[in-house]
């Protein structure tokens, strides 16, 4: 039987905050329920219409107005209800940061943007989330807040499994913190799937700093090929303070394939993501060092 993705048939207590401490106060007090935060719903509402997941209570964060901003005084620190077509509109993430540029914008349709955020994408927790790899290549942070404290780690370490997290049930992601760039960097992020809307089969996202001639600096995320998003560190290793010769590279991609740990799945097969992840890893650096003169000289 067909599913009607317009209805909703879950029962549940709705609230709607208007403030961070009004949501925080519901987090702590409901923290033992079956409940489940709401920012822009593009991902939540779709597997509570078409699958069994549900809720008790649901707490839509979307109206607190102080967890709307962009601050691009030092690095990006974004609030966890910014659109991601807005944090696409401000100016220094294409001029700085446009690894993320290019992950937000691989993403789905403009209506969905104009609905998503980005730390609903953290939340949602995707091997195949197209913010994750940037994120992490950015050496980007995650701000959790809950009545009684505060707290941030990377979002490398945010994430543990598919759907998984390190949030506290009375948690809530507030802000995500992305150091500034350094000198000669660029960055890049390229996705392979069917059409641009869809899931990434797999996804890979680049940093690095140059030096002359020389990799300085580098870090590498690959997405859809494990549990979760990950960094490819021996591949890094291989590359980081070295002159980029083929042979060189001829090494790192080789490793890189290693690295990975994908499955078949609906999208796409183990080795077909195996034998891709090379070339994406080649053009992903690429195009990131032909960037490097022109993304920043620093901050």
């Amino acid at each position: 039987m067909q599913t009607n993705t317009k209805i909703l048939d879950k029962h549940f207590k709705y609230l709607a905050p208007t403030t961070l401490e009004d949501a925080l106060k519901y987090l702590s007090h409901y923290k033992k329920e079956n409940l489940k935060i709401l920012a822009g719903g593009t991902d939540l509402l779709v597997k509570m219409k078409t699958t069994d997941l549900s809720a008790d209570y649901l707490i839509n964060i979307k109206g607190i107005k102080e967890l709307d901003y962009i601050d691009i005084e030092v690095g990006l620190k974004i609030g966890a209800v910014t659109s991601l077509s807005g944090v696409v509109k401000e100016k220094k993430v294409k001029e700085k940061y446009i690894a993320l540029f290019e992950g937000i914008h691989s993403m789905a349709a403009p209506a969905i943007r104009n609905m998503g955020t980005v730390a609903g994408n953290l939340g949602n927790a995707s091997p195949a989330a197209d913010t994750i790899p940037p994120l992490i290549v950015f050496g980007a942070k995650v701000k959790l807040t809950s009545k009684q404290k505060e707290r941030i780690i990377l979002v490398e370490d945010f994430i543990t499994g598919v759907g998984k997290t390190v949030l506290d049930p009375d948690e809530l992601i507030t802000e995500i913190i992305i150091p500034k760039t350094g000198e000669n960097c660029g960055s890049a992020f390229i996705k392979n799937s069917r059409v641009k809307a869809d899931l990434s089969k797999i996804n890979c996202a680049i940093y690095l700093e140059r030096e002359a001639n020389r990799c300085k600096e580098i870090r590498i995320a690959f997405g859809s090929v494990a549990i979760k998003v990950i960094r490819a560190r021996k591949t890094e290793n291989i590359l980081k303070g070295m002159v980029l010769n083929p042979e060189l590279m001829s090494h790192a991609l080789l490793e890189a394939s290693k690295e990975i740990q994908p499955i078949d799945d609906i999208r796409s097969t183990a080795d077909y993501r195996i034998m891709v992840a090379g070339k994406m890893l080649q053009d992903a650096i690429e195009l990131a060092w032909a960037r490097a003169d022109n993304e920043g000289r620093g901050e």
